[in-house]
């Protein structure tokens, strides 16, 4: 570690760490420093350079007061960095699914108590209020990460102070319209859009959590910036403890007055819950702060311009796509009545779908949620500075680990539908579905893996082009084959809809980063290993294991690990994937070419 030194031999300047001695053979050294602020004093073992050429580093034991210092990048920060990234990693893995373990069970939990129709209006319900949420947060958590990761970058991290302030103000504003806009019209959007008055109570208790959701969007892009996931993590476990606490306390009362008494009862947890995790992100971002410099030496002009450029078309993209998805969710159970010639039977279905199956498909995805949160500050940086190599890596190795995982629990999915479905909801149902959508799982996280690249790449308009494309053709598809086909046709329309989107992703994705489809790597070798893990299971483990009379749990389980190795081995057999290929590690920089965390 250097610090500036007391005074300078060679030309007798008091605090003279004089820059312009670089210019005499020491500008290499210089170069492979970089600037640290302490927040409070702490004493270390140093070496202390006099900045003067032909003048060794002195060692000594030396107190750095509060303030800046200068830390040589060596191989130990490599190996920090790599710590660090595993921690992160590690965290928001296990974070995310303890989340979604608990968001899904308890989904199960309303579900036993308001029934298939209650999950068919809660669902629509969320139609509305997910629109309101885009609204109030569209491009935020994105504008704060990519402006806040550029300025931490510079030699001047001050600035990010500014641009935070920014961020946060245009939250709280649009947070607060978003808010104004769905409370007074709650009363409008349930009678003339949903055709269902009882929606109108959770409507309104739902609209002042949106002010906090804004605000918090710019603090958890703000975190993801300082590569911190700890408050975020912690946030949202707060969040969801404090949601499942509320809803245990009033579900059991409201229940008997109604559905729409009910689906209020379930939505006020999610107001209490906002609110609550608002302010313990808050404290967090005030502690973090203080190791951020208060005065920047050079304020960095058109802060506002830059944050549109950002937000604009990230928003337009999602306030056009936010549009489009509530036209369709609330055609859904209109046209699906049309087939079923009841409001109710077809209120059930949808919300058998949609607010139980899909629930459960996308569990599996917070392995992979955790890669795309961590990636990307570091696709941004990466594709900012023109690292094409880094770049390249990067999307290969996540397109490798994305496929592999997805064939898996697609494959689980589809062989174990019928357990799966018993087991959490005793329903057959719920097994049919997931059996039709299991095939599909890779597509749909392709999807959405691929579609955080392109944001991260800077592609926010052919992504908005794209998904514009898919609602339109899904809007069409509900329009014409759900009158006819009921809920099949409905299964069709997201086949179509997520071949479309995902195969149009990933052409752009390949088009802008240069790459090529590994078919034999992404494709080929993981359906063949998933052939041969799922026969393994059918004709070897499946015969031993019925003779014991295992209980349909203890089967589906057994079954699921035992597939879920012998996939494992094939991958590895074939050289598709090994352990290594799924540790995030750092790249050997070329000429020219700045590390990075890949």
């Amino acid at each position: 570690i250097f610090r500036k030194g007391p005074h300078c031999r060679h030309c007798h300047h008091k605090n003279a760490h004089h820059l312009q001695h670089a210019d005499d053979g020491r500008q290499d050294e210089l170069d492979q420093m970089f600037q640290v602020h302490v927040a409070s004093p702490f004493q270390i073992p140093v070496y202390q350079y006099t900045g003067c050429p032909g003048k060794k580093a002195i060692r000594a034991a030396h107190t750095f007061p509060s303030g800046s210092v200068y830390i040589k990048k060596g191989k130990g920060r490599g190996r920090m960095a790599r710590q660090s990234y595993l921690k992160n990693a590690a965290i928001l893995t296990g974070t995310g699914l303890l989340l979604r373990a608990a968001g899904m069970f308890f989904r199960i939990y309303i579900a036993a108590r308001i029934g298939a129709e209650g999950m068919g209006l809660y669902q629509l319900i969320y139609t509305v209020y997910t629109m309101a949420v885009t609204l109030a947060t569209a491009g935020l958590s994105v504008a704060a990460t990519r402006l806040s990761a550029e300025l931490l970058a510079t030699d001047d991290p001050a600035n990010v102070r500014a641009a935070m302030r920014r961020t946060l103000a245009l939250g709280l504003g649009l947070g607060a319209a978003a808010a104004a806009l769905l409370f007074t019209g709650a009363g409008l959007a349930a009678d003339w859009w949903l055709e269902d008055a009882r929606a109108a109570l959770s409507l309104r208790i739902l609209a002042p959590s949106l002010p906090f959701m804004a605000v918090s969007a710019c603090l958890r892009g703000f975190f993801m910036a300082r590569r911190k996931v700890g408050p975020n993590s912690r946030a949202q476990i707060f969040e969801q403890v404090v949601r499942i606490g509320v809803v245990a306390l009033l579900i059991d009362s409201a229940v008997p007055q109604g559905i729409g008494t009910a689906c209020a009862a379930v939505v006020v947890g999610n107001t209490v819950s906002e609110a609550a995790s608002w302010v313990y992100m808050e404290w967090c971002y005030r502690r973090e702060l203080r190791d951020v410099p208060r005065n920047a030496k050079r304020p960095v002009q058109g802060l506002g311009r830059q944050l549109w450029d950002i937000i604009a078309p990230i928003a337009a993209n999602q306030y056009m796509t936010s549009v489009l998805r509530t036209v369709e969710n609330v055609m859904v159970p209109g046209c699906l009545a049309l087939y079923t010639l009841s409001r109710e039977t077809a209120l059930s279905q949808y919300g058998a779908l949609k607010g139980m199956a899909m629930p459960v498909i996308f569990f599996p995805f917070s392995f992979l949620a955790t890669l795309s949160t961590l990636l990307l500050p570091e696709i941004t940086e990466a594709h900012v500075q023109n690292r094409r190599a880094a770049l390249e890596h990067l999307v290969n190795r996540v397109m490798l680990i994305t496929l592999v995982l997805s064939f898996l629990a697609g494959g689980l999915f589809t062989q174990f539908a019928k357990e799966i479905g018993l087991v959490l909801y005793q329903s057959e149902e719920i097994g049919f579905y997931l059996s039709i959508l299991g095939p599909l799982m890779p597509f749909m996280y392709m999807e959405s893996m691929v579609d955080g690249i392109l944001k991260g790449l800077g592609e926010q308009l052919s992504s908005f082009r794209y998904t514009a494309l898919d609602s339109v053709v899904r809007i069409a598809l509900i329009y014409l084959l759900l009158p006819r086909f009921g809920m099949q046709g409905f299964l069709f329309v997201m086949l179509v809809s997520n071949l479309l989107t995902s195969l149009l992703n990933l052409h752009r994705l390949l088009h802008v980063t240069g790459l090529r489809v590994q078919w034999l790597r992404w494709v080929i070798k993981p359906v063949f290993s998933f052939l041969c893990a799922g026969a393994a299971c059918r004709f070897v483990l499946q015969p031993l294991t019925q003779r014991l009379g295992l209980p349909l749990l203890a089967w589906a389980v057994l079954g699921a690990v035992f597939t879920s190795v012998i996939y494992a081995l094939f991958i590895w057999l074939t050289g598709c994937a090994g352990p290594g290929d799924f540790i995030v590690r750092r790249t050997r920089k070329k000429a020219g070419e700045r590390d990075s965390s890949v």
